[in-house]
């Protein structure tokens, strides 16, 4: 029978309760941060609808690159040409409806209260909550981010044990040398070559060049949709792994060639261990904890800043253009609410990693850490 006291004691429990906690000040530090930023950056919602209204045929981007600006935000008495050429009446109704009719710390303090109950707000361009707009764009980012670190720990982690095993033969010699070509190879550039000769009819047009899915999709059966969607998946992926192969395969190799010249694989090898038995049996599990380290940071990254240039490249309307878009609007709502979710789930997930490194390895103790 589980005794819950107990388990509350634990220096393991006392670890996670503390990082939870920590949790707190790092998600307040991060948004404070960044409204402070925005509060000086000219720009913004405001001045994008004067610039619309007053000049339709051109751009509010290109409109404010000639012109001087003032920090909407700050909602002085200072106005610039481009806000003279409204009455006050107008400016006033827009102020009011982006919010900043409000002094700076009223904004302030209501962005906090509302994100305690993960009110992300709506945003200002789309006429949708920030959760129901981020809802449409994760299926996009999950297909991505999931499939493109599936693949990668797949192939990099068995071939870096297959070098460490035969260090310095020609097989790790050439292996290097591909990887390090791959990596020098910004992943634009490996997605425009594939495109051209895989999906540009220059050469072949064998893979999809748009989308995840067919726009048939919905009339196919269902082993006919799992088809085209894994096709469709093929050059974004592809695109997106072929950078991160040299790092992942050669931490994995040196992790294991350090553990593979320590005394205990020694030892195990006098008792009469097989090369299997010391690799799986002993060395396995120790090298195993340096890999678990660069999880936390592989996922954020696949997710929601790897994929930017492949979802542009590719037509892919998920979470990394999302952000981008968001942030040359300055779409304020959805800048902070994928930054607030982001944020929190990077600190969830490198708690995640933390733990199971203690499933990996029980010899980690956690006491130090949550006294």
């Amino acid at each position: 029978m589980i005794n819950y006291p107990e388990i509350a004691h634990t220096p393991l429990f006392n670890y996670i309760l503390k990082r939870l906690l920590l949790i707190i000040p790092t998600l307040w530090g991060i948004i404070t941060i960044n409204f402070i930023v925005i509060q000086f950056l000219p720009g913004g919602p405001v001045e994008q609808t004067i610039a619309e209204l007053t000049m339709p045929n051109v751009s509010a981007t290109d409109r404010l690159d000639t012109k001087s600006t003032i920090n909407e935000s700050n909602n002085d008495s200072v106005q610039s040409p481009l806000t003279q050429s409204v009455s006050e009446e107008t400016l006033d109704r827009i102020h009011k409806m982006y919010g900043f009719d409000k002094p700076p710390l009223v904004r302030y303090w209501n962005l906090l209260t509302a994100y305690l109950v993960f009110d992300l707000g709506t945003s200002y361009y789309r006429n949708a909550s920030v959760i129901e707009i981020i809802q449409e764009k994760l299926p996009v980012s999950m297909s991505l981010g999931i499939w493109s670190t599936l693949l990668l720990y797949s192939i990099s982690i068995p071939l870096g044990i297959k070098k460490a095993t035969h260090q310095g033969s020609q097989f790790d010699i050439r292996t290097t040398n591909l990887l390090l070509i791959g990596n020098a190879m910004p992943t634009f550039l490996f997605a425009i070559i594939m495109i051209i000769f895989f999906a540009s009819g220059e050469f072949l047009n064998i893979l999809p060049l748009r989308g995840l899915v067919s726009d048939h999709f919905d009339s196919l059966p269902w082993y006919g949709q799992i088809i085209d969607y894994l096709w469709h998946l093929v050059l974004p992926i592809t695109s997106i792994v072929i950078g991160g192969f040299a790092t992942l395969t050669l931490l994995t190799k040196n992790s294991f060639l350090d553990e593979i010249h320590k005394v205990y694989v020694a030892t195990a090898r006098l008792k009469g261990l097989n090369d299997d038995e010391v690799l799986y049996g002993h060395i396995f599990r120790n090298a195993l904890l340096i890999i678990i380290a660069s999880i936390p940071g592989a996922i954020i990254e696949m997710f929601f800043t790897g994929s930017l240039l492949i979802e542009i490249i590719f037509s892919l309307d998920g979470l990394g253009l999302l952000s981008y878009e968001a942030t040359i609007q300055r779409d304020y709502p959805v800048v902070f609410g994928t930054l607030y979710l982001f944020s929190l789930l990077g600190l969830l997930v490198n708690l995640i990693s933390d733990i199971t490194y203690r499933l990996v390895d029980p010899r980690i103790d956690f006491s130090r850490q949550s006294s």
